[in-house]
């Protein structure tokens, strides 16, 4: 089977992020595949082992510095990559990502395509069910187990779904999500890690993709982005169980307001 895993460059989930004049600060952040899409190249690194055949090619829209966190994903396992390294088409929203990433798709040949079922930076979880729709696929959401038939044409999906599981059956090829629990990801050997220096990453601009600006406005603009307040201090009740009790009571009707 022939695989595409779309992957995001996101900052370190232990990141301490900082936001500075409406925007984060970039400066001394660490890089790393978004780990819902980490789920995904596992699953299909796992799938490729199975079978024997065809490979495994991450997908990924990002500035030049994206190469670094491609390398991680080959680094694991996949065989190739293509980065869609254009200033142009950065920095859009989440309907733009998935025009930009659809078209690449259609340049592609695949039997499948996996996705992490959002990105932990902006947590929008719409890009992956927007490339679906746009290349008229099938898509499968928050799969926590995934199955292939032995012909390679169907697949069946558990899901987890408000807290509940359900089960999917879709035909191939189509877009499905990982969601945590679908396995455990891997770490790179230091053999994968030479050898990912070695691997092709194809760079495709705009032009390549047949876009042009006028085709990619943002239907949503960030204006700003700003921390959340400060939180106020803690409290400390002096007194007995049955004393202290009362007076909390009273502090959460009286000042919180929430009993």
């Amino acid at each position: 089977m022939n695989i595409v895993v779309l992957i995001k460059r996101v900052p370190d989930t232990e990141t301490r992020i900082q936001i500075k004049d409406g925007k984060v600060v970039t400066d001394g952040i660490s890089w790393i595949i978004s780990p819902y899409d980490e789920y995904g190249v596992e699953e299909a690194l796992r799938i490729k082992e199975k079978y024997g055949t065809g490979k495994v090619t991450l997908l990924c829209l990002g500035p030049e510095e994206a190469k670094e966190t491609i390398r991680k994903g080959l680094a694991l396992g996949a065989d190739d990559a293509v980065h869609i390294n254009d200033p142009a088409l950065l920095n859009g929203d989440a309907s733009v990502t998935a025009k930009v990433l659809a078209a690449a798709l259609k340049k592609m040949q695949y039997d499948l395509i996996l996705a992490g079922k959002q990105a932990v930076d902006e947590d929008n979880a719409q890009v992956a069910v927007r490339v679906a729709e746009l290349l008229d696929l099938p898509c499968v959401n928050s799969v926590i187990k995934l199955d292939i038939a032995e012909d390679k044409k169907s697949a069946r999906c558990l899901r987890e779904v408000d807290g509940d599981r359900d089960i999917a059956e879709t035909t191939l090829p189509a877009l499905i999500t990982a969601q945590q629990g679908l396995n455990e990801p891997r770490y790179p050997s230091l053999k994968g890690i030479m050898g990912a220096k070695k691997k092709p990453i194809v760079d495709w601009k705009a032009a390549d993709l047949g876009l042009d600006s006028a085709s990619l406005t943002p239907k949503l603009e960030t204006v700003r982005l700003d921390p959340p307040p400060a939180r106020p201090p803690g409290k400390k009740i002096p007194g007995d169980a049955v004393t202290a009790t009362k007076e909390l009571v009273r502090l959460l009707r009286e000042e919180a307001k929430v009993i």
